[in-house]
């Protein structure tokens, strides 16, 4: 027996395995960068007739309400029969007697008291967009698919409810996400807080 010794062939097909791995590589790079340049791009919101601004993800659409909001959206890629949802009301202030935050706490927590399963966890002094604030978290369960004989068990949902008050007008701005994505929601949240513009 001779001992082999490699031949050229094989180096010539190992140059095209690096050359098809870089090929690649270079396609995963690009492919992760299209991904976030989707992800990441952002949908402005403008209350007419006033400085009031927030943004939010792109890709959320806008979603029914029954109540006067000012915008309603919702995450159509959330894992579970309720869709993360984002909501924005606004309400008028009476300027000879303007509420405290505190009454606008009150309000709130009796207003959401009556949802099924409700349990508040916490309260926190924050700013939003320069205005004194205050975040709510709480808890409530909802059917999402309330009809006969389909497959729908409850959800728990997990919110984070801020309430923002200025010299003319308060805003409620609500995010509520089932607690299976609600750290994932919350991460968003923190950058629509970042955007908001209220004066």
């Amino acid at each position: 027996m001779s001992a082999t010794t490699p031949s050229i062939h094989t180096f010539r097909t190992w140059n095209k395995d690096v050359g098809a791995a870089v090929v690649v590589l270079i396609a995963l790079a690009l492919g992760l960068v299209l991904y976030q340049v989707v992800v990441n791009r952002t949908q402005v919101y403008q209350e007419s007739g006033s400085p009031f601004q927030i943004t939010y993800p792109k890709t959320w659409t806008n979603a029914e309400s029954l109540q006067e909001v000012l915008l309603k959206v919702e995450n159509p890629t959330t894992d579970s029969a309720f869709k993360t949802t984002l909501t924005v009301e606004a309400r008028d202030l009476d300027p000879s007697a303007p509420p405290t935050m505190q009454t606008l706490v009150d309000r709130r927590v009796e207003q959401r008291s009556a949802l099924t399963a409700y349990h508040f966890i916490a309260n926190n002094e924050t700013t939003v967009g320069g205005a004194p604030a205050q975040e709510l978290r709480y808890t409530y369960v909802v059917q999402p698919i309330d009809t006969p004989r389909r497959v729908s068990l409850p959800v728990v949902v997990v919110v984070r409810d801020y309430i923002i008050l200025t010299s003319a007008r308060s805003y409620y701005l609500t995010l509520a996400a089932p607690e299976n994505e609600f750290a994932a929601a919350s991460a968003q949240m923190e950058r629509i807080i970042q955007s908001v513009k209220i004066q």
